[in-house]
């Protein structure tokens, strides 16, 4: 927060104690207010040793600006947006909490609504104040809470699950992604925590997402379930497992110059493992060949899906061989 010197000198003014106890408690004072992003309370002023009469002289005389309710920030009215969240869990009380869009936007991968703080409260308290909405919630364990720069906040993993309750699909995929870039969570770590949330709204959402990324076949289960689906569009028995174009592949119909890939890797490919995928393909396509690539999830979930491309491409690549021969 950045406060000017003469800010930190205003807060210092007005009778009281003798002036070595006044300087110190100023200096716990204008501490405090640092830590808090410009913000304090009434009971907190009161607490370091500043009257009733005094903290009412400071708002008078405009060193004290009242933001809420006993809330007040100190030598200028105008607050960050720190300190706007600051306000709001000033305004809560005691484990009152960021959470929601408003912890979304203070880890980094998503946004808060329009003029609205979104803060937690313990089941039983409430705050009802404009520009602040409040989540009573019944169970919310320490573990679920960390103070990130200076503000109390749910965790990543809460916060994700708390989002995926109103997010559309693309939304929550997004913000998924941007918490794993931001290294607050990765999608795998993500996966596990979810098991100690079974029956929390917004944890089917989330599983849904993510089952359908990281879902991972074992090669003979793959070709088990790939092995009947070539059958039914008319594909004779493929290769397995065949070096192409120095590439290994999973399934190779030579005499049509068709290849099938199967990604079964993490939630998403790390950049040199997108390369690596990009060159294989890039090779294939240079070679002529029809390349067509489907996921664990699709063969295993989506059969109707993979024999329609399957007979599609199947049929493309009988033309462009029959072309070729002509």
């Amino acid at each position: 927060m950045g406060m000017a010197r003469s800010d930190q000198r205003q807060i210092a003014a007005g009778g009281g104690p003798a002036k070595d106890e006044r300087h110190s408690r100023d200096r716990a004072i204008w501490t405090l207010v640092k830590r808090q992003h410009g913000v304090v309370t009434h009971r907190q002023l009161a607490g370091l040793g500043l009257g009733r009469s005094s903290i009412h002289w400071r708002v008078k005389r405009g060193r004290l600006h009242p933001v809420a309710r006993g809330v007040y920030a100190v030598g200028r009215p105008q607050l960050s947006r720190h300190g706007g969240w600051m306000v709001a869990l000033l305004a809560g009380g005691d484990g009152a909490a960021l959470s929601h869009g408003s912890a979304a936007a203070l880890w980094g991968f998503g946004r808060e609504p329009r003029g609205v703080v979104e803060i937690s409260l313990p089941d039983g308290r409430r705050c009802r104040r404009p520009g602040i909405r409040a989540h009573r919630r019944a169970k919310l364990g320490p573990e679920e809470l960390v103070t990130r720069e200076g503000l109390l906040v749910t965790t990543p993993v809460r916060t994700l699950i708390d989002e995926a309750t109103r997010l559309r699909p693309l939304q929550l995929e997004r913000a998924v992604n941007e918490a794993d870039k931001l290294n607050l969570v990765s999608p795998d770590a993500l996966r596990a925590a979810l098991d100690g949330y079974l029956g929390v709204p917004g944890v089917p959402a989330l599983c849904g997402l993510l089952d359908r990324h990281t879902f991972r076949l074992s090669d003979s289960d793959l070709e088990i379930l790939f092995r009947p689906l070539a059958r039914e569009v008319g594909l004779p028995v493929p290769e397995t497992k065949a070096l192409v174009n120095g590439h290994e592949v999973d399934f190779f119909w030579p005499d049509l110059g068709l290849v099938v890939e199967t990604d079964g890797l993490q939630y998403h490919r790390t950049p040199s493992q997108q390369t690596r995928g990009l060159r294989r393909d890039h090779d294939h396509l240079v070679a002529n060949l029809w390349s067509v690539r489907f996921s664990h999830w699709q063969v295993k979930h989506e059969p109707a899906h993979v024999r329609s491309v399957l007979r599609s491409a199947a049929a493309r690549a009988r033309t462009a061989k029959s072309a070729s021969r002509e």
